[in-house]
């Protein structure tokens, strides 16, 4: 089983934690889909990372497929609850948060990157906005729990932590951690984790 992706993109990092969770062998392969020689485009038709190759003949695409996929080769841990409609759609509302900030989060990075005089400074404006309250909602529906969701790590938690890291990578005039201290706290607990550590050693 091989990964392809980028070191600093979200969805990888998101799709990596899955694997390193539930230590899924696999080999991790950075492959920008934008580099000559690249095969990201010969196995995902959208050309985009991540990509998790299977075998010769199939490829999964899109972090939200690859971490449901992955969470069923094994159940240490269960990531997506399976039995109970509520308790899973709370944790993939947690993962659609933490996806939606990484989406707005790269559209600032891309709009920033143009000349500054193509710049559109109201998809800026609306994109950090989203951030911003997407943050603030994280932050009141964790509280002082130690998890997102229930009682143990779940995909949430590793949706939400990828979500920050990036975060700190793209946005450090971003004082997310003096805006919400619970959440400083939570990733402070979620980043001595060997799966986190990992994936931000590269």
């Amino acid at each position: 089983m091989k990964l392809l992706g980028t070191q600093t993109s979200p969805y990888v990092r998101k799709a990596r934690l899955v694997l390193l969770e539930k230590n899924i062998p696999h080999t991790y392969i950075i492959d920008p889909p934008t580099e000559p020689g690249s095969q990201v485009a010969r196995v995902n038709p959208l050309g985009r990372i991540p990509a998790l190759i299977i075998d010769s003949e199939t490829c999964v695409f899109d972090s939200t497929v690859i971490a449901e996929y992955i969470d069923t080769l094994n159940d240490t841990p269960i990531l997506i609850p399976r039995n109970n409609a509520l308790e899973r759609m709370r944790v993939r509302r947690w993962e659609s948060l933490a996806d939606g900030v990484m989406d707005a989060a790269v559209a600032v990075r891309m709009e920033s990157m143009r000349p500054a005089d193509k710049q559109d400074a109201n998809i800026i404006s609306l994109n950090n906005s989203a951030i911003t309250r997407a943050l603030a909602y994280a932050a009141g529906q964790l509280g002082t729990g130690e998890w997102c969701e229930g009682s143990a790590i779940t995909l949430a938690d590793l949706a939400l932590v990828s979500a920050l890291i990036y975060l700190d990578l793209r946005q450090t005039e971003r004082d997310w951690r003096g805006a919400h201290p619970n959440l400083a706290t939570w990733f402070t607990h979620m980043s001595a984790r060997p799966s986190v550590r990992t994936a931000l050693a590269g």
